[in-house]
């Protein structure tokens, strides 16, 4: 009876590790592939961003109230809807031959994931008694941060090797898998039906809030910041965040129990995760663009560059989870950024010259959050029971996305900001090189033309100079190791100021309740 139970419970924490593992995988996942997928659907990399953003943007919006509706139809039933979901959304996602069909896919994904996902943390938790919970919880923080990481790599590795289509043909089989266990071991017929009055306005107002401020974070760049539509965006968010906080004080069964900010340890935490993931993001969302773009290496060797990342997680998340219950969680938290920080520094000032500095650098950043990931976790959730759990853990998975969707906001904004600085550096540098040669004035023009035409291209490639007169050799040749250079810089620039906010960012601990 015991042993019959025992295992029942180990095979409910894998499905439940595996939902959240594919439901975070798959917010990072596309970032390597995105070029390749570019080349078969004849999309360009601005619309093509779509299917990220619309991902992200989806999960952050409908994970709170999908929650709330699924403890009021039974969270097991509830669970295996959004596995179907997301598979038959990864189905349609690798069937694409347009991107219309990609972005349905990509949405009803999302849709799935948005159930699944916190579903996944609150069962998961759910499964041990009080006195266990703290190391359950880690493993599911752990999970969280891993999948994150590791996106871009396994991304990167199925491309190369079996096509992009297989980055969605994958989650089919885990997702049938996932199923068949569930009906075997979730209770779905006798389970508790949370009978309680829905918050339908604050259902609505989260969702604008989320929506709209994705929107505009994921969008601001191509829009401009100060266009009508990002402002409108913000706008509409600000207004919808306000009125939701208003409509939740006076609510008898909010959307979001208010009181879980009153705790200082939760608010402290919530700080915590934003940042540890946006900085995470923005290595593995910018790093795949450098190696691909830049230093001309293929989705393979550039997924193999970004992986000590989550080498790092997997090693030192485990022994975070240890120390957790020795050293003070101020005095974790502080390590975790400054050891970030320490690989921000290395990135900054000549790492991505070197691939073995490249790897050392990310090796740190992933060390600096992985001591932290599982203990976070543990800390926000402190002591909470029932309801106030169960909604922990929808905003906690709620903050995840909105830290992603910062790194991609601000880092990808930072990066186009910084290589049109740098192009436009390389063009005067190139032209004051070609004006010295005092060619005939039609060839200097073309060269100048065909100059400014390969700087303006996305993807740095040398030309080809082996029919080029001798005159122009050694003049192209340093035109393109300044280009190179310069390019390098937009990179190196951005996480030099990057430094400052994440060395701020480690005083947040220092606002922890201590233990009595």
């Amino acid at each position: 009876m015991i042993r019959g139970y025992m295992m029942r419970r180990t095979i409910l924490t894998i499905l439940f590790i595996l939902g959240i593992f594919i439901c975070t995988l798959d917010t990072t996942i596309l970032n390597v592939s995105l070029p390749n997928i570019g080349e078969h659907l004849d999309v360009g990399l601005d619309s093509l961003s779509w299917a990220l953003n619309v991902y992200l943007i989806l999960f952050a919006s409908l994970t709170i109230p999908l929650t709330r509706i699924s403890e009021m139809l039974g969270v097991h039933k509830c669970f295996l809807i959004g596995v179907f979901l997301f598979g038959i959304g990864s189905t349609l996602s690798a069937l694409s031959s347009e991107l219309s069909m990609l972005l349905v896919g990509r949405a009803i994904q999302s849709v799935g994931a948005s159930i699944v996902f916190p579903l996944s943390m609150t069962l998961g938790i759910g499964l041990v008694n009080v006195e266990k919970r703290t190391g359950m919880t880690a493993i599911l923080g752990i999970t969280q941060g891993l999948a994150a990481a590791l996106g871009p790599t396994i991304g990167g590795i199925v491309t190369q090797f079996m096509g992009w289509r297989w980055i969605f043909w994958i989650n089919v089989p885990l997702t049938i898998i996932m199923i068949l266990i569930g009906i075997t071991n979730l209770n779905m017929r006798n389970e508790v039906q949370h009978k309680q009055s829905m918050d339908i306005l604050g259902a609505i107002l989260i969702v604008v809030t989320l929506a709209t401020l994705s929107l505009g974070m994921m969008r601001g760049r191509v829009w401009t910041w100060t266009s009508f539509a990002t402002v409108l965006c913000f706008l509409t968010s600000a207004v919808s965040f306000s009125l939701f906080v208003w409509i939740e004080h006076r609510s008898k069964n909010p959307m979001v129990p208010l009181q879980l900010f009153s705790d200082r340890n939760f608010s402290v935490s919530s700080g915590v995760i934003i940042f540890s993931n946006l900085f995470l993001v923005a290595t593995t969302v910018i790093l795949p663009s450098y190696f691909t773009n830049i230093a001309g290496f293929d989705s393979f060797h550039s997924s193999l560059l970004i992986s000590p990342i989550s080498l790092a997680i997997l090693i030192f998340s485990p022994i975070s989870g240890f120390a957790q219950a020795r050293v003070n969680a101020k005095w974790l938290i502080l390590i975790r950024f400054i050891v970030m920080a320490s690989g921000y520094m290395w990135l900054a000032f000549g790492a991505l010259m070197s691939q073995m500095q490249t790897i050392l650098a990310g090796f740190a950043i992933g060390m600096g959050y992985g001591i932290i990931t599982g203990p976070i976790l543990i800390i926000a959730a402190g002591s909470l029971e029932g309801k106030l759990l169960a909604a922990s853990q929808s905003v906690t998975g709620v903050l995840r996305q909105v830290g992603s969707m910062l790194a991609v906001a601000i880092f990808v904004t930072g990066l186009y900001s910084n290589l049109s600085v740098a192009k436009t550096a390389s063009k005067t540098y190139a032209h004051h090189q070609i004006v010295k040669l005092h060619l005939p004035d039609k060839e200097q023009e073309n060269v100048i033309n065909k100059i400014n035409t390969n700087t303006n291209t996305t993807k740095f490639v040398k030309a080809n100079i082996n029919d080029v007169p001798i005159i122009l050799k050694h003049s192209i040749q340093n035109i393109e190791n300044n280009t190179n250079i310069e390019l390098r810089k937009s990179f190196e620039n951005l996480y030099l100021a990057s430094l400052p906010f994440l060395l701020l960012s480690a005083i947040i601990g220092f606002f922890l309740k201590s233990k009595k």
